[in-house]
């Protein structure tokens, strides 16, 4: 393996000093000392009700991150894709969404899950190897998860396009008029799949936000071996606007994404936002981050954490109690004991099952696959019965 200072010029190198925290464009509304600044263009007058529910849904989805985790180091689950330090990315994204938002996530975005009331303990199937995502996507709104690189751009945005021809976008009604959240990593930025995505949406005006988490490693990829500009740039090639956004930040990451989001419900088209961020974690359990990337770096970051930022500032103006955190630290408790006792107990896949999840219309071929599978299950029971 080669030295990970060797990969290549690191971020300041190649978009200047001032990005290695994020460049001068990055919108911020809470400094990582956890101080409220303002943003003339991206704001939001938050309440302390709203305040507090942020930072319940991120220690909640930290708490879903950990115990899935530990779930698979105890065998229960066969892989975990983790998000630790991305929370307030995920959790500002799914808040400004509004019901009739259509999501479509990669296999990373639990916390998003969480915001569309999907139940965590449904997202632990597709891990454990026992279904291919146990929610109904249209009960929710909110897309299973997509495990090839990219494509889900595609999938959100022809989906868009169908919001369009079904008459719920720029109708001026809060309660219709819908959008599209299309999530990926800076990896993925390189698949065909979203470049080709980007084009088809600003081709067709389609209400789609592209919501790229910039985690600054696709796997062992740091960002400077994926582009030589800041991501956010690269939406102007297409003909959209693009947005750089403390993604460690869930008031900045919430603001520029409610106006994104806004704007696509109104007509006006696509928009890229870049969460700059931190995997402070694993890419998944599968994965040792020690083997290309510096302890430094991570330190650095976790001086940064989205969650402690937002409990400083509830703290220092008085909008919490000690009871509050006892209250969400019993809740977290038994979040994550129904994920340990729910894990455990969700049922093995039945076999026959597969076949009804090809086509909403059963063809043919797949009937008779079907009828040729239940044969050799059945000469199992034949032989045993002798």
């Amino acid at each position: 393996m080669s030295d990970p200072v060797s990969f290549g010029p690191d971020l300041a190198e190649v978009f200047g000093p001032s990005q290695s925290d994020g460049g001068p464009d990055l919108v911020q509304l809470l400094t990582p000392e956890g101080e409220r600044v303002h943003h003339p263009e991206f704001d939001h007058d938050f309440s302390a009700e709203e305040l507090r529910g942020l930072y319940r849904d991120m220690v909640l989805t930290r708490r879903i991150d950990v115990e899935a985790t530990a779930l698979q180091r105890h065998g229960e689950l066969g892989i975990w894709a983790q998000l630790l330090g991305q929370e307030a990315a995920q959790i500002g994204a799914g808040r400004a969404m509004r019901p009739q938002d259509y999501a479509f996530p990669t296999y990373r975005e639990h916390g998003v899950a969480y915001c569309k009331g999907v139940d965590p303990l449904r997202l632990l199937g597709l891990f454990r190897g026992v279904d291919q995502g146990g929610w109904d996507p249209n009960e929710n709104n909110f897309g299973l998860y997509t495990i090839v690189i990219g494509a889900q751009t595609l999938h959100a945005t022809g989906y868009a396009m169908g919001m369009q021809r079904d008459g719920v976008v720029g109708t001026g009604d809060p309660e219709r008029d819908s959008a599209v959240l299309a999530h990926f990593g800076d990896g993925a930025s390189s698949q065909g799949d979203v470049n080709e995505a980007f084009i088809f949406a600003a081709s067709y005006n389609a209400p789609v936000v592209f919501f790229c988490q910039n985690n600054q490693w696709a796997i062992s990829e740091p960002i400077e071996r994926q582009t030589r500009i800041p991501l956010y740039q690269r939406a102007l090639g297409f003909g959209f606007p693009g947005i750089r956004v403390d993604g460690n930040d869930v008031l900045a990451t919430y603001a520029v994404t409610k106006a994104a989001l806004q704007r696509a419900r109104e007509g006006n088209g696509p928009s890229f936002v870049e969460a700059y961020t931190y995997r402070m974690g694993a890419h998944t359990t599968t994965d040792d981050p020690t083997r290309y990337r510096l302890n430094d770096e991570l330190e650095h970051w976790k001086l940064k954490d989205p969650i402690e930022r937002l409990k400083v500032y509830l703290r220092r103006n008085g909008l919490v109690d000690q009871q509050f955190f006892d209250d969400l630290d019993a809740e977290a408790k038994e979040l994550g004991h129904h994920l340990r006792e729910g894990c455990k107990a969700l049922p093995d896949p039945k076999p026959m099952d597969q076949f009804g999840y090809v086509f909403s219309e059963m063809t043919d071929e797949i009937r008779e696959q079907r009828d040729g599978f239940q044969a050799y299950l059945a000469s199992f029971e034949s032989e045993g019965a002798h």
